[in-house]
């Protein structure tokens, strides 16, 4: 429950009390001792229904300069507000917040303007060190003083309570903040390469902490999805929002070394992969915040706002050029992932089908991958590579051809079939020979 505690004009007292009975709220009157010419109101209102309360008070004539307190309340009795509970925007009972106190939420994410440059900067450096020395632990630290998590979050609040200055000041910091990272990242990796800790020759896109985060998968975008509507969900119910900004920045961050190392290494479809991923991950973390708001309540948007505007000025203009561009952004991301997700849900099945004959039953499947290839990029992958365990010495001549002819048949693309064989073996506890047929799972991962 809040209370507000408004300052009113004796000359407009008539015009709000009319505006409040027409709510059904009820309020007592104060006069206000140092200024005869006008009184105090108290009105108690729940929490989600502060901001209505608000609007109805500007159209009865109170402006943006009003003198409006708004506290908790943490007990009111003999008062009424179950017409007021109507009014209620956002998620309904205790853990809902006001569009007020979204709006506040959201901006409490963001550091100033310097700090939110550093710190992108310095997350790209740690990612493209974590990926570099194939450190988990590392990638983690670089998710954690990522800054991303306000400037995407706020995109998404902007858009349900319909505030356009703060959709358009999220989508130039979300878009400051990459370009700084990108460049962070390709100071670090070009550093790093030229001091030759890491050779120019080394096959990069093998390490596999990159090859995470190469080309869009179908378990990247669940993660851009959860990250989106957890930090949604904590945005909006008062909940503390780090834990998700670690999601949103694990969404992200990795996806812009990625792309940086594949540049400093001259892999361009590597480059080109990972920020088609990046895209990806940043089109559903947008979209799944603003879903998830509505979900919970959230009604008001930036689109009906616009539409109920009158004429057209340059302000309304530059929204309608960020929404075209969004728009053109996610077809575009869309359709690529999209396109590649099937390839490799495709793949995956005809290379499993392909390992459950007989003859292959001494083989473990530890790893498909798929990547681009040529000009593959926005059409279809071209290449894919299979990792297999063996316990015998069998060459399996014809294995790569007949996974080239499954896969192919599956995917009607022409492709290119690698395999990869590890060697072991295995002993008895009695010291005999096993050759026996592991457990076989199958694992599809970005190559």
């Amino acid at each position: 429950m809040r209370l507000l505690q408004v300052l009113v004009p004796t000359s407009e007292r008539a015009q709000v009390e009319d505006a409040l009975d027409d709510l059904g709220a009820e309020y007592l009157v104060v006069d206000e001792v140092r200024r005869t010419e006008a009184v105090v109101m108290y009105v108690p209102a729940p929490q989600g229904a502060v901001e209505r309360v608000r609007e109805r008070l500007r159209e009865a004539g109170l402006g943006d300069d009003t003198y409006i307190v708004v506290t908790d309340a943490e007990a009111v009795e003999g008062v009424d507000t179950g017409e007021l509970e109507g009014l209620v925007e956002g998620p309904k009972g205790e853990r809902g917040v006001s569009h007020a106190r979204l709006r506040e939420r959201a901006d409490d994410l963001w550091p100033d303007g310097g700090t939110y440059i550093a710190l992108s900067f310095l997350a790209a450096l740690v990612a493209v060190s974590g990926l570099l020395l194939d450190s988990a632990i590392v990638i983690v630290g670089a998710m954690v003083i990522a800054p991303f998590a306000g400037s995407t979050l706020s995109a998404s609040a902007g858009a349900v309570i319909g505030d356009r200055d703060m959709v358009v000041r999220s989508a130039r910091a979300q878009i400051i903040g990459l370009f700084v990272g990108l460049m962070g990242a390709l100071l670090v990796a070009f550093a790093i390469q030229q001091a030759g800790f890491v050779p120019e020759s080394l096959a990069i896109s093998q390490a596999q902490q990159v090859g995470f985060f190469l080309t869009p998968s179908l378990l990247a975008l669940a993660i851009a999805i959860c990250a989106g509507a957890a930090g949604a969900l904590a945005l909006a119910t008062d909940l503390p929002v780090a834990i998700a900004g670690v999601a949103v920045a694990a969404a992200i961050i990795p996806a812009v070394a990625t792309s940086a190392i594949g540049v400093v290494w001259n892999q361009p479809l590597m480059a080109a992969g990972s920020i088609v991923l990046l895209l990806m991950n940043i089109v559903f973390l947008n979209l799944t915040a603003y879903v998830a708001l509505v979900a919970l309540g959230y009604r008001s948007s930036v689109v009906r706002s616009a539409v109920s505007g009158s004429g057209l000025t340059a302000r309304t203009g530059v929204y309608a050029i960020l929404v075209v561009v969004f728009l053109a952004v996610t077809v575009v991301t869309v359709g690529a992932a999209s396109t590649h997700i099937l390839f490799e849900h495709d793949a995956a099945t005809a290379v499993s089908a392909t390992l459950d004959d007989p003859q292959y039953a001494s083989l473990e499947l530890h790893d498909i991958s798929v990547s681009y290839e040529d000009n593959g990029l926005f059409s279809e992958p071209e290449s894919v590579t299979v990792v297999l365990g063996r316990t015998t010495d069998d060459d399996y001549a014809l294995l790569a051809q007949s996974l080239q002819d499954r896969v192919a048949e599956r995917t009607g693309n022409d492709v290119t079939v690698r395999i990869q064989f590890v060697d072991y073996q295995s002993a008895s506890a009695d010291g005999q020979d096993v050759a026996g047929s592991p457990a076989r799972g199958v694992h599809a991962a970005p190559a």
